[in-house]
Protein backbone atom coordinates (compact mmCIF):
# COMPACT_ATOMS: atom_id res chain seq x y z
CA UNK A 1 0.00 0.00 0.00
CA UNK A 2 1.18 3.50 -0.91
CA UNK A 3 0.93 6.41 1.20
CA UNK A 4 1.08 9.97 0.60
CA UNK A 5 4.66 11.83 1.50
CA UNK A 6 4.26 14.62 3.34
CA UNK A 7 4.57 18.02 1.05
CA UNK A 8 7.69 19.07 2.53
CA UNK A 9 9.48 16.02 0.71
CA UNK A 10 8.23 17.55 -2.92
CA UNK A 11 10.83 20.61 -2.02
CA UNK A 12 13.98 18.39 -1.14
CA UNK A 13 15.62 15.18 -3.13
CA UNK A 14 17.80 12.71 -1.85
CA UNK A 15 21.77 13.94 -0.47
CA UNK A 16 23.95 13.69 -4.25
CA UNK A 17 26.05 11.69 -2.37
CA UNK A 18 23.45 8.97 -0.86
CA UNK A 19 22.56 8.38 -4.34
CA UNK A 20 25.52 8.65 -6.51
CA UNK A 21 27.63 6.54 -3.78
CA UNK A 22 24.80 3.37 -4.87
CA UNK A 23 25.89 3.57 -8.33
CA UNK A 24 29.47 3.52 -7.13
CA UNK A 25 28.97 1.08 -5.13
CA UNK A 26 27.41 -1.12 -7.62
CA UNK A 27 30.10 -0.36 -10.37
CA UNK A 28 32.84 -1.36 -7.56
CA UNK A 29 30.49 -4.36 -6.97
CA UNK A 30 30.47 -5.72 -10.67
CA UNK A 31 34.40 -5.45 -10.07
CA UNK A 32 35.36 -2.13 -11.52
CA UNK A 33 38.78 -1.12 -9.40
CA UNK A 34 36.73 1.96 -8.05
CA UNK A 35 39.00 4.61 -6.71
CA UNK A 36 36.60 7.07 -4.55
CA UNK A 37 38.31 10.69 -4.05
CA UNK A 38 34.88 12.55 -3.99
CA UNK A 39 34.00 11.64 -0.14
CA UNK A 40 35.19 14.11 2.89
CA UNK A 41 35.37 11.28 5.35
CA UNK A 42 38.66 10.98 6.95
CA UNK A 43 39.98 7.82 6.44
CA UNK A 44 42.79 8.03 8.96
CA UNK A 45 42.29 6.34 12.57
CA UNK A 46 41.50 9.08 15.68
CA UNK A 47 43.52 9.02 18.30
CA UNK A 48 45.11 6.33 20.00
CA UNK A 49 44.24 8.04 23.34
CA UNK A 50 40.65 8.77 22.34
CA UNK A 51 40.21 4.95 21.30
CA UNK A 52 41.41 3.75 24.53
CA UNK A 53 39.34 5.87 26.40
CA UNK A 54 35.89 4.51 24.87
CA UNK A 55 36.98 1.48 25.45
CA UNK A 56 37.39 2.17 29.07
CA UNK A 57 34.15 4.05 29.09
CA UNK A 58 32.29 0.53 28.13
CA UNK A 59 32.93 -0.45 31.42
CA UNK A 60 31.93 2.07 33.84
CA UNK A 61 28.98 1.79 35.79
CA UNK A 62 26.08 3.59 34.55
CA UNK A 63 27.67 3.85 30.79
CA UNK A 64 24.84 2.20 29.64
CA UNK A 65 21.59 4.24 31.08
CA UNK A 66 20.03 7.46 29.50
CA UNK A 67 22.53 10.46 29.22
CA UNK A 68 22.10 13.81 29.71
CA UNK A 69 20.19 16.23 27.08
CA UNK A 70 22.69 18.52 27.42
CA UNK A 71 26.11 16.11 27.24
CA UNK A 72 28.60 15.47 30.46
CA UNK A 73 29.87 18.63 32.49
CA UNK A 74 33.09 17.06 31.84
CA UNK A 75 33.03 17.36 27.97
CA UNK A 76 31.01 20.97 28.22
CA UNK A 77 34.14 22.08 29.98
CA UNK A 78 36.64 19.89 27.70
CA UNK A 79 34.87 21.95 25.03
CA UNK A 80 35.13 25.59 27.12
CA UNK A 81 38.90 24.53 27.62
CA UNK A 82 39.20 23.94 23.98
CA UNK A 83 37.66 26.98 22.53
CA UNK A 84 39.72 28.81 25.25
CA UNK A 85 43.52 27.49 24.17
CA UNK A 86 42.62 27.52 20.21
CA UNK A 87 40.53 30.19 19.38
CA UNK A 88 41.13 32.30 22.38
CA UNK A 89 37.44 32.63 23.27
CA UNK A 90 35.46 32.25 26.86
CA UNK A 91 32.45 29.85 27.38
CA UNK A 92 30.49 29.14 29.98
CA UNK A 93 30.61 25.38 30.36
CA UNK A 94 26.98 25.50 31.93
CA UNK A 95 24.77 27.27 29.27
CA UNK A 96 26.86 28.33 26.11
CA UNK A 97 28.07 25.01 24.86
CA UNK A 98 25.61 22.27 23.92
CA UNK A 99 26.95 19.05 22.60
CA UNK A 100 25.55 17.42 19.19
CA UNK A 101 25.88 14.40 17.93
CA UNK A 102 27.68 15.77 14.75
CA UNK A 103 27.13 19.45 14.10
CA UNK A 104 25.08 18.07 10.81
CA UNK A 105 21.94 17.32 13.87
CA UNK A 106 22.73 20.79 14.47
CA UNK A 107 21.51 22.60 11.39
CA UNK A 108 18.44 21.12 11.82
CA UNK A 109 17.87 22.17 15.42
CA UNK A 110 18.98 25.53 14.76
CA UNK A 111 16.54 25.73 11.88
CA UNK A 112 13.51 24.35 14.12
CA UNK A 113 13.96 26.44 16.71
CA UNK A 114 14.20 29.72 15.09
CA UNK A 115 12.59 29.32 11.38
CA UNK A 116 8.65 29.65 10.45
CA UNK A 117 7.31 28.57 7.14
CA UNK A 118 7.49 31.61 5.12
CA UNK A 119 11.44 32.82 6.48
CA UNK A 120 14.03 33.33 4.03
CA UNK A 121 17.25 31.99 5.26
CA UNK A 122 20.54 33.69 3.29
CA UNK A 123 22.44 30.66 1.90
CA UNK A 124 26.63 30.49 0.37
CA UNK A 125 26.19 29.51 -3.46
CA UNK A 126 28.80 27.47 -3.44
CA UNK A 127 28.21 25.74 -0.34
CA UNK A 128 27.38 22.97 1.98
CA UNK A 129 23.80 21.45 0.06
CA UNK A 130 22.17 20.55 3.77
CA UNK A 131 21.86 24.11 4.41
CA UNK A 132 19.21 24.49 1.29
CA UNK A 133 17.27 20.97 2.01
CA UNK A 134 17.11 21.61 5.77
CA UNK A 135 15.37 25.36 4.83
CA UNK A 136 13.00 23.46 2.72
CA UNK A 137 12.04 20.91 5.24
CA UNK A 138 11.25 23.36 7.80
CA UNK A 139 9.26 26.02 5.31
CA UNK A 140 11.65 28.37 5.07
CA UNK A 141 12.78 29.73 1.48
CA UNK A 142 16.36 29.34 1.05
CA UNK A 143 17.73 33.32 -0.93
CA UNK A 144 21.54 32.44 -2.38
CA UNK A 145 24.14 34.79 -1.86
CA UNK A 146 27.42 34.50 -4.12
CA UNK A 147 30.40 33.49 -3.52
CA UNK A 148 32.79 34.06 -6.24
CA UNK A 149 36.74 33.75 -6.97
CA UNK A 150 36.88 37.20 -8.14
CA UNK A 151 35.65 37.75 -4.67
CA UNK A 152 37.87 35.50 -2.87
CA UNK A 153 34.95 33.18 -2.01
CA UNK A 154 33.54 35.77 0.39
CA UNK A 155 30.21 37.73 0.54
CA UNK A 156 30.06 40.71 -1.67
CA UNK A 157 28.27 43.14 0.82
CA UNK A 158 27.06 45.94 -1.33
CA UNK A 159 25.33 43.08 -3.61
CA UNK A 160 23.54 41.39 -0.38
CA UNK A 161 22.40 45.43 1.12
CA UNK A 162 20.59 45.47 -2.13
CA UNK A 163 18.13 42.78 -1.40
CA UNK A 164 14.60 42.22 0.06
CA UNK A 165 16.28 41.29 3.58
CA UNK A 166 13.41 41.69 5.64
CA UNK A 167 12.24 38.00 5.89
CA UNK A 168 15.88 37.13 6.60
CA UNK A 169 15.78 35.17 9.90
CA UNK A 170 19.10 33.04 9.33
CA UNK A 171 22.69 33.16 7.66
CA UNK A 172 24.47 30.46 7.21
CA UNK A 173 28.62 30.68 6.37
CA UNK A 174 31.18 28.45 6.61
CA UNK A 175 35.20 29.19 6.82
CA UNK A 176 37.45 27.48 5.98
CA UNK A 177 34.87 27.28 3.07
CA UNK A 178 33.56 23.63 2.31
CA UNK A 179 34.21 23.44 -0.76
CA UNK A 180 36.63 26.08 -1.99
CA UNK A 181 38.92 26.53 1.07
CA UNK A 182 38.25 30.12 1.45
CA UNK A 183 39.87 30.49 4.68
CA UNK A 184 37.93 33.59 6.16
CA UNK A 185 39.24 35.89 8.77
CA UNK A 186 38.81 38.31 11.61
CA UNK A 187 38.44 41.07 9.17
CA UNK A 188 35.53 38.85 7.59
CA UNK A 189 33.60 37.97 10.54
CA UNK A 190 33.38 41.51 11.70
CA UNK A 191 31.44 42.77 8.62
CA UNK A 192 29.27 40.07 9.20
CA UNK A 193 28.67 40.48 12.78
CA UNK A 194 27.91 43.97 12.00
CA UNK A 195 25.41 42.85 8.69
CA UNK A 196 24.15 40.57 11.22
CA UNK A 197 23.69 43.36 13.91
CA UNK A 198 22.24 46.03 11.22
CA UNK A 199 19.44 43.17 9.77
CA UNK A 200 18.45 41.71 13.02
CA UNK A 201 19.63 37.99 11.13
CA UNK A 202 20.97 34.90 13.28
CA UNK A 203 24.58 34.70 12.12
CA UNK A 204 25.57 30.93 12.03
CA UNK A 205 29.38 29.68 11.02
CA UNK A 206 29.83 26.07 10.47
CA UNK A 207 33.32 25.59 11.53
CA UNK A 208 34.43 21.64 11.02
CA UNK A 209 37.65 22.31 8.98
CA UNK A 210 39.86 24.71 10.69
CA UNK A 211 42.56 22.91 12.07
CA UNK A 212 43.33 21.25 8.45
CA UNK A 213 45.89 22.88 6.66
CA UNK A 214 45.32 25.89 8.31
CA UNK A 215 47.85 27.68 10.62
CA UNK A 216 45.52 29.77 11.77
CA UNK A 217 42.18 28.43 13.60
CA UNK A 218 39.82 31.53 14.10
CA UNK A 219 35.76 31.38 15.77
CA UNK A 220 33.79 33.92 15.13
CA UNK A 221 32.94 34.19 18.29
CA UNK A 222 36.03 35.84 18.77
CA UNK A 223 34.91 39.11 17.39
CA UNK A 224 34.10 41.23 20.22
CA UNK A 225 29.82 41.52 19.95
CA UNK A 226 29.69 38.06 18.14
CA UNK A 227 27.12 36.27 20.73
CA UNK A 228 24.86 38.60 20.48
CA UNK A 229 23.93 37.47 16.69
CA UNK A 230 25.86 34.46 16.05
CA UNK A 231 26.38 30.10 16.64
CA UNK A 232 28.99 28.36 15.93
CA UNK A 233 28.87 24.92 15.02
CA UNK A 234 32.11 22.76 15.21
CA UNK A 235 32.94 19.17 14.69
CA UNK A 236 35.44 16.45 16.16
CA UNK A 237 34.73 14.66 12.73
CA UNK A 238 36.98 16.26 10.70
CA UNK A 239 39.96 17.34 13.16
CA UNK A 240 40.06 14.04 15.07
CA UNK A 241 38.85 11.64 12.41
CA UNK A 242 35.74 10.66 14.46
CA UNK A 243 33.51 11.42 11.28
CA UNK A 244 30.93 7.94 12.53
CA UNK A 245 31.33 8.53 16.08
CA UNK A 246 29.02 12.00 15.74
CA UNK A 247 30.36 14.17 18.23
CA UNK A 248 29.81 17.77 17.31
CA UNK A 249 29.19 20.88 19.37
CA UNK A 250 26.97 24.47 19.21
CA UNK A 251 27.87 27.27 20.91
CA UNK A 252 26.48 30.60 21.79
CA UNK A 253 24.94 32.52 24.12
CA UNK A 254 22.75 31.47 27.13
CA UNK A 255 19.40 32.52 25.26
CA UNK A 256 20.13 31.08 21.77
CA UNK A 257 21.73 27.73 23.47
CA UNK A 258 18.47 27.39 25.79
CA UNK A 259 16.19 27.52 22.25
CA UNK A 260 18.08 25.00 20.72
CA UNK A 261 17.78 22.52 23.61
CA UNK A 262 14.06 22.99 23.60
CA UNK A 263 13.96 20.97 20.00
CA UNK A 264 17.27 18.80 20.87
CA UNK A 265 15.64 17.19 24.00
CA UNK A 266 12.54 16.23 22.04
CA UNK A 267 14.53 14.60 19.22
CA UNK A 268 17.20 12.03 20.88
CA UNK A 269 17.74 10.91 24.40
CA UNK A 270 21.23 11.82 24.42
CA UNK A 271 24.53 10.62 23.58
CA UNK A 272 25.96 7.56 24.79
CA UNK A 273 28.87 7.88 27.63
CA UNK A 274 31.84 6.07 25.92
CA UNK A 275 31.29 8.30 23.15
CA UNK A 276 31.36 11.54 25.17
CA UNK A 277 34.47 10.29 27.16
CA UNK A 278 36.03 10.25 23.74
CA UNK A 279 35.43 13.25 23.27
CA UNK A 280 36.58 14.54 26.37
CA UNK A 281 39.91 12.99 25.05
CA UNK A 282 40.53 14.13 22.15
CA UNK A 283 40.07 17.86 22.92
CA UNK A 284 42.69 17.34 25.36
CA UNK A 285 45.19 16.13 22.98
CA UNK A 286 48.15 17.32 22.53
CA UNK A 287 49.08 19.98 19.41
CA UNK A 288 51.78 17.32 18.34
CA UNK A 289 48.78 15.50 17.21
CA UNK A 290 47.62 18.08 14.61
CA UNK A 291 50.90 18.52 13.12
CA UNK A 292 51.05 14.75 12.61
CA UNK A 293 47.63 14.71 10.63
CA UNK A 294 48.32 17.75 8.16
CA UNK A 295 51.51 16.28 7.43
CA UNK A 296 49.55 13.24 5.94
CA UNK A 297 47.14 15.54 4.06
CA UNK A 298 49.94 18.00 3.02
CA UNK A 299 51.71 14.97 1.28
CA UNK A 300 48.55 14.13 -0.44
CA UNK A 301 47.36 17.59 -1.28
CA UNK A 302 50.81 17.67 -3.47
CA UNK A 303 49.79 14.49 -5.20
CA UNK A 304 45.97 15.58 -5.91
CA UNK A 305 47.41 18.70 -7.03
CA UNK A 306 49.46 17.00 -9.58
CA UNK A 307 46.72 14.96 -10.79
CA UNK A 308 44.27 18.33 -11.21
CA UNK A 309 47.17 19.59 -13.67
CA UNK A 310 47.34 16.44 -15.64
CA UNK A 311 43.54 17.23 -16.24
CA UNK A 312 44.56 21.12 -17.16
CA UNK A 313 42.70 21.78 -13.91
CA UNK A 314 43.64 25.36 -12.04
CA UNK A 315 43.33 25.81 -8.15
CA UNK A 316 44.38 27.71 -5.16
CA UNK A 317 47.24 26.61 -3.40
CA UNK A 318 46.69 28.82 -0.48
CA UNK A 319 42.99 27.10 0.20
CA UNK A 320 42.60 25.61 2.98
CA UNK A 321 40.76 22.05 4.72
CA UNK A 322 40.60 18.78 3.43
CA UNK A 323 39.54 19.39 -0.43
CA UNK A 324 41.16 20.68 -3.23
CA UNK A 325 38.44 22.95 -5.72
CA UNK A 326 39.79 22.85 -8.76
CA UNK A 327 38.69 24.56 -12.11
CA UNK A 328 38.04 22.59 -14.95
CA UNK A 329 39.40 24.45 -18.44
CA UNK A 330 36.58 26.35 -20.33
CA UNK A 331 33.88 24.66 -22.16
CA UNK A 332 34.01 21.61 -20.02
CA UNK A 333 31.09 20.70 -17.95
CA UNK A 334 31.80 19.30 -14.67
CA UNK A 335 29.16 16.92 -14.40
CA UNK A 336 29.54 15.27 -17.87
CA UNK A 337 33.29 15.26 -16.66
CA UNK A 338 33.01 13.48 -13.55
CA UNK A 339 31.21 10.74 -15.34
CA UNK A 340 33.32 9.76 -18.05
CA UNK A 341 36.00 9.91 -15.31
CA UNK A 342 34.16 7.68 -13.28
CA UNK A 343 32.83 5.09 -16.19
CA UNK A 344 36.25 5.28 -18.77
CA UNK A 345 38.62 5.57 -15.67
CA UNK A 346 37.50 4.08 -12.54
CA UNK A 347 37.53 7.60 -10.71
CA UNK A 348 35.08 9.11 -8.68
CA UNK A 349 35.50 12.74 -8.42
CA UNK A 350 33.02 15.51 -7.34
CA UNK A 351 31.15 18.15 -9.62
CA UNK A 352 31.11 21.36 -8.28
CA UNK A 353 27.92 21.81 -9.50
CA UNK A 354 26.09 19.42 -6.46
CA UNK A 355 27.19 22.78 -4.19
CA UNK A 356 25.38 25.23 -6.22
CA UNK A 357 25.60 27.40 -9.44
CA UNK A 358 28.61 28.79 -8.63
CA UNK A 359 30.19 25.55 -8.39
CA UNK A 360 29.59 25.41 -12.38
CA UNK A 361 32.81 24.24 -13.97
CA UNK A 362 34.97 22.90 -11.21
CA UNK A 363 35.41 20.11 -9.33
CA UNK A 364 36.53 18.60 -5.79
CA UNK A 365 38.89 16.26 -4.87
CA UNK A 366 38.81 14.77 -1.10
CA UNK A 367 42.27 14.74 0.81
CA UNK A 368 40.80 11.24 2.50
CA UNK A 369 42.42 9.07 -0.37
CA UNK A 370 45.71 7.09 0.16
CA UNK A 371 49.03 8.40 -1.63
CA UNK A 372 48.92 5.40 -3.12
CA UNK A 373 45.53 5.52 -4.57
CA UNK A 374 46.51 8.94 -5.17
CA UNK A 375 49.24 7.57 -7.29
CA UNK A 376 46.88 5.12 -8.58
CA UNK A 377 44.53 7.42 -10.51
CA UNK A 378 47.31 9.31 -11.67
CA UNK A 379 48.74 6.66 -13.61
CA UNK A 380 45.28 5.89 -15.10
CA UNK A 381 45.81 8.89 -17.16
CA UNK A 382 48.47 9.29 -19.91
CA UNK A 383 48.93 11.67 -22.88
CA UNK A 384 45.59 10.74 -24.08
CA UNK A 385 44.17 12.95 -21.20
CA UNK A 386 43.64 16.00 -23.55
CA UNK A 387 42.13 13.46 -26.29
CA UNK A 388 39.60 13.11 -23.10
CA UNK A 389 38.64 16.71 -22.49
CA UNK A 390 38.63 17.31 -25.62
CA UNK A 391 35.70 14.21 -26.16
CA UNK A 392 34.21 15.68 -22.97
CA UNK A 393 33.51 19.04 -24.57
CA UNK A 394 32.81 17.69 -27.76
CA UNK A 395 30.06 15.52 -26.31
CA UNK A 396 28.41 18.90 -24.06
CA UNK A 397 28.22 20.63 -27.97
CA UNK A 398 26.99 17.82 -29.75
CA UNK A 399 24.48 17.16 -26.74
CA UNK A 400 23.53 21.41 -26.97
CA UNK A 401 23.12 21.40 -30.69
CA UNK A 402 20.91 18.20 -30.23
CA UNK A 403 18.68 19.97 -27.70
CA UNK A 404 18.40 23.38 -30.30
Amino acid sequence: MNFQTAKRLESVEEYYFSKKLREVRELAASGKPILNMAIGSPDLDPPQEVVQAIKDAVVVDGAHKYQSYQGLPELREAIADFYKDKYDVELDPKNEILPLMGSKEGIMHISLAYLNEGDEVLVPNPGYPTYTSVTKLVGATPVYYDLKDENGWEPDFESLVKKDLSKVKIMWINYPHMPTGASGNKALFEKLINFAKEHQILLVKDNPYSFILNDSPTSILSVSGAKEVALELNSLSKTFNMAGWRVGMVSGSLDKIEAILKVKSNMDSGMFQGIQKGAIAALKISDKWYTKMNAVYRERRELIWELASLLGCSYDKSAKGMFVWAKLPKGIDAVSFIDYILYKKDIFIAPGDIFGSNGKGYIRFSLCVTKENIKEAIGRFDKETNKLLSAIGTQKIAEKSIAK
